[in-house]
């Protein structure tokens, strides 16, 4: 018991030197957004909310953060509710067709974010299907964006419960596909499935080239007010950085307690 403690150490010193190396310019930037004047101390010699206050008051940043949420809310619901079933017949019944599926999901990683939004561009902002410079394109993209996270995510979480015998058992003991898919295998993936949601906002709620190209000039959100006002202040593009992290963290910690809720109803 002694030396696996020992051994311990060594990971716990690599892992504590991580999380300092990963949430010490977080730390900065949140000093800096509470900072009035620090010019030559280790830290500031007065703390103000004089930019929160700037920021909050800002009718174009309330409405960036509400635009924000709700594209990026309607491409993880609606890729979920595309993916979700996917992957599980894929899964399930069609275990062949996995392969294929993989290399249809990784596609995103091989096209850069630039030549996807010329691409898209060109392809509708003529013909039948003109939608250049609509939230309708962005939806779109988004899309794509996070499919390899709600694939991984969802395939993932239906190897490890095992699906395919637990979705046997259930038909064994009477239970209709529909019904076994529902009552059996959705409330084993939800923990999974809650994740690659999250992840997939997030990544949404951050992304920048493809918005700036495809709708920048028409539809404003989070980043490019970010963008925006860059130039201005760095005590306000702080505020808007740390702003951006309490809302995503919230809105985290909101569908963590939302998805345990359903699965002790479930469970009940």
């Amino acid at each position: 018991m002694e030396s696996v403690r020992k051994a311990g150490w060594p990971h716990r010193i690599v892992v504590t030197v991580l999380m300092v190396y990963l949430l010490l310019p977080l730390l900065a930037t949140f000093i800096y957004a509470f900072a009035k004047d620090w010019q030559a101390t280790i830290l500031p010699e007065r703390w103000t909310l004089e930019w929160f206050g700037e920021l909050f008051r800002d009718v174009r940043f309330l409405d960036a953060l509400w635009r924000s949420f709700y594209l990026c809310a309607i491409s993880v619901a609606l890729s979920l509710a595309v993916m979700l079933p996917a992957v599980f017949v894929i899964t399930v019944y069609f275990p062949k067709w996995e392969s294929f599926m993989k290399g249809i999901v990784v596609l995103p990683y091989a096209v850069p974010g630039v030549v996807a939004a010329v691409g898209l561009i060109r392809a509708y902002s003529s013909g039948p299907v003109n939608i250049a410079g609509t939230a309708y394109i962005l939806i779109g993209a988004y899309f794509i964006v996070i499919l390899p996270y709600m694939y991984q995510g969802i395939r993932n979480s239906l190897l490890t419960v095992s699906a395919v015998d637990l979705l046997q058992s259930a038909e064994l003991l009477g239970a209709t596909r529909a019904r076994a898919f529902i009552n059996v295998i959705l409330p084993n993936i939800w923990p999974g499935v809650i994740t690659s949601t999250l992840l997939s906002f997030s990544v949404l709620f951050g992304e920048f080239v493809l918005t700036n190209m495809l709708v920048g000039g028409h539809i404003q959100t989070v980043q490019i007010y970010l963008y925006q006002r860059l130039g201005e202040s760095g005590h306000l593009a702080s505020a808007i950085a740390i702003s951006y992290f309490i809302f995503i963290l919230a809105l985290s910690m909101i569908l963590m307690k939302l998805g345990q809720k359903m699965n002790r109803g479930i469970e009940g």
